[in-house]
Parts: structure tokens; sequence; C-alpha cells
């Protein structure tokens, strides 16, 4: 294989979907949906809770994060598949190809880090209920995402960028979007370095926050248990229910392409578990966390009741004018 100055080469070829053209079709008008549900969805709840006073909380701060990091991750795959889906031609450009590969990197490792401080508000809000607005006070809050976020960018984003290789021709990327694991395959010198700080970036990122997880869903089932009101451990069980859903879902794929041997790599394989993490569980969080959520849902009704009432008194204006 030639290798090839980085600056030199101005586009890559995308494979996507173009093994199988009689699905293009469909799967665009597919992928339109849940990417518009994703935009849609995720979009309601950031302004559900700037609007509404009551969902103004850590957990929902927490979630609004989440939301925003769905949203932008999304963006950054889905209308480029999109339009290669219909397009004769099936390129990205390698500046794209690079933006793709940060954003997903950067994405990937803050989300998993907010679930697991979305756990950890769950576990101080069932098990120190009387100490929780003491314990997650809003300095807090900022403290942590602010944590995340800035452990995100120097687990994932510096090791890369300090560590990329050139890539050798021919310069086809044999997946749906640019990803660490498809680049690894496309460097042309020794990636046991690359390989290595992936590993042990995801045991920071992915491993260690599952753990986290896991260990904080097991006390608050001990707590749950131990309640008296039926009530109050059917509210528990939902929102942990919840969270345990995304989580299971997020990591499970997370983990099985980010913390495997290049070796265990398959092409078509791969692309069918990225779409679950990078576009399809997106479009599910918010579902997840809203249709059984009464806060979120009672947010929404008062959220169209002040509506209706305004365009009711606007109309009033209108006529009396």
């Amino acid at each position: 294989m030639a290798q090839e100055n980085l600056s030199t080469i101005t586009e890559l070829v995308l494979v996507g979907f173009s093994n199988h053209p009689q699905v293009e079709i469909p799967l665009f008008f597919l992928f339109s949906g849940v990417y518009l549900v994703n935009l849609f969805g995720n979009t309601a709840i950031i302004t559900l809770v700037v609007i509404d006073y009551c969902l103004q909380t850590p957990m929902y701060f927490f979630l609004c994060h989440l939301a925003f990091l769905n949203i932008f991750y999304t963006t950054a795959v889905v209308p480029k598949l999109l339009f290669n889906l219909l397009a004769l031609k099936k390129v990205i450009s390698y500046e794209l190809c690079l933006a793709q590969t940060y954003i997903s990197l950067l994405m990937g490792a803050a989300e998993c880090i907010v679930l697991a401080i979305m756990a950890l508000d769950r576990y101080v809000a069932i098990c120190y209920p009387l100490r929780y607005l003491l314990i997650m006070n809003w300095s807090v809050c900022v403290q942590l995402a602010v944590g995340a976020w800035t452990i995100s960018f120097f687990a994932s984003v510096v090791p890369l960028y300090f560590t990329i290789l050139p890539l050798c021709s021919p310069y086809i990327v044999d997946h749906i979007f640019c990803e660490v694991p498809v680049l690894l395959r496309m460097f042309c010198a020794d990636t046991s370095l690359q390989e290595t700080l992936m590993v042990i970036g995801a045991s920071g990122t992915l491993l260690l926050p599952f753990l986290l997880i896991t260990l904080s869903s097991l006390r608050i089932l001990v707590a749950v248990m131990r309640m008296h009101s039926a009530e109050g451990r059917k509210k528990a069980f939902s929102v942990c229910s919840s969270h345990l859903t995304v989580v299971t879902i997020y990591y499970g794929t997370g983990m099985f392409t980010y913390m495997r041997p290049k070796s265990l790599y398959s092409a078509e394989g791969d692309k069918l578990i990225s779409l679950f993490y990078a576009v399809i569980n997106p479009a599910l969080n918010p579902l997840i966390y809203s249709l059984r959520n009464k806060e979120v849902n009672g947010a929404l009704k008062r959220v169209l009741e002040r509506l209706s009432v305004s365009q009711r008194q606007m109309i009033t204006i209108l006529r009396c004018q």
C-alpha cells in the first residue's frame, strides 16, 4: 500500500451501504425519520427543562447535557450518511472524516461519563433523600459537568491528535462514518500504540463509568427494596430502569467496538453496531426518559396549556382591534 502525506488527501470513498444498493432508498427514509425523532425529542427535552421551573433539578440538568451531545453526535454523522445513500459518488472529504472521528470520540466519551454522573445523581437522590439538595447543589453539578467534558476531551481527542498516522491507499472507508477503529485499519505504520491507547481510553471512559453505574444500581436496588412506600418503590424503579436501559444499549455496543483487538473487526457487523450507538440510541434516549416520566409529561402539559392560553389571548386581542 502506498503512503501519502495527510495534507495531500482530499477525499475518501465512504462505502456505507453501497454494497446493498437495493436497501439504500428505504434506509434513507428510515434514518431520516430516526434523525428527526432525535432532533425533536432531544430539543424538546432541553426546551422543557429551560422553560419549566419544576424540571430545573440536577437530574434534568445532566439530561440536558445528554440531549445536547446526542444532537451534536448525530448531526456530525447522519446528514452525510443520508446524502451518500442518495449520491452516486460515495465520498467524504478528508477534513469531514477527521472531524467525524474527533467528534464521535469526544461525544462517545462524554456520554459515558454523563451517564455515570446521572447514575450517581439517582443514587444520592434515592439513598440520601434528605441530604440530596445539599450534596447535589448547583455548584457541584456545574463542576461535575465541566469535569465530564474536560476529562472526555483529554482522554479522547488529545491522544488521537498526537498519535494520528498517515493513511495508506486505497482510501476506502468501509463503514457508515469515520471513527477510530475504522481509521486504525487504514494507517500505514504499526498501530500497536494507537490500539493500546484506545483500550486505555476506553477503560477510563467506558469500563470505569460502567462499574460505577453497576455499583450504584446495586446500592439503589437494596435501598428501594427497603422502602415501605409502594409508590416510592414504583417511582424509583421507573427512573432506574429507564437509565439502565440506555446504559445497557450504549455501553454494550461501545465496549464491543472500542475494547476488542483489531483482528476481530467485521466491516458489515460493525456498521450495524455503529448504527445503534450513533444513530438509533440518541433517538431512543428522549423516548426512554420521557414516556414513563410523570415530571416530563406534566411539564409538557403545563407548557402546552400556557401556549394555548397565550394563543387565545392573542386571538382575543386581534378581534378587539
